[in-house]
């Protein structure tokens, strides 16, 4: 039996997600889509961005043709930042989201939240991390009050589940099964 069955794993993954400035009031909307695609939104705040810490965020595109007019934009404005999780987050968020460019979102991927709410390259609507590295960090930029602490997974998270929540949950079913109460809930 126990072949056939494998051991229960648990995988969770952050990433962040912001909506930017230009479809700050589609937030209810976007936010219904996100849950209905099977996210948790674990974290969320609304923000407006110096110019200085648009820079800062976007540090990696530093140096190209879009990067003034891209602080611009997402310092123009408040935005929402939100951190979402569920198994492998960062790639299901970036397919959620499409291409970048909107443009290209609406004829390639039409159901994608960039195609829907995008308008061009630049004004895509919503940003999405690359990897599950930059996720963290992006995460600790816009969250800086929050404690990252790492989600166990494979052994780790087997040893947890073994430790802490099998026992707890042993004693709770062995003493409603002896009560057996009329109404469990």
């Amino acid at each position: 039996m126990q072949m056939l069955m494998p051991a229960p794993q648990v995988f969770v993954e952050r990433t962040l997600a912001l909506i930017k400035p230009d479809v700050i009031g589609k937030e209810e909307e976007i936010e219904d889509l996100i849950l209905r695609s099977g996210f948790l939104i674990t974290q969320k705040r609304k923000l407006q961005l110096s110019p200085e810490q648009c820079s800062n965020f976007y540090a990696d595109q530093y140096g190209k043709v879009f990067f003034p007019n891209l602080t611009a934009y997402m310092s123009s404005g408040p935005l929402v930042a939100m951190v979402l999780a569920r198994h492998r987050a960062v790639s299901y968020w970036k397919e959620l989201l499409g291409p970048s460019d909107s443009i290209r979102a609406r004829r390639t991927h039409p159901h994608s939240l960039r195609a829907i709410y995008g308008t061009d390259d630049l004004r895509n609507a919503l940003h999405g991390s690359h990897s599950i590295f930059l996720a963290e960090r992006e995460i600790r930029f816009m969250f800086p009050e929050v404690i990252m602490e790492p989600i166990p997974t494979g052994q780790r998270a087997r040893d947890y589940l073994n430790l802490y929540v099998k026992p707890t949950l042993l004693a709770g079913l062995t003493a409603l099964c002896k009560e057996k109460p009329a109404d469990p809930m």
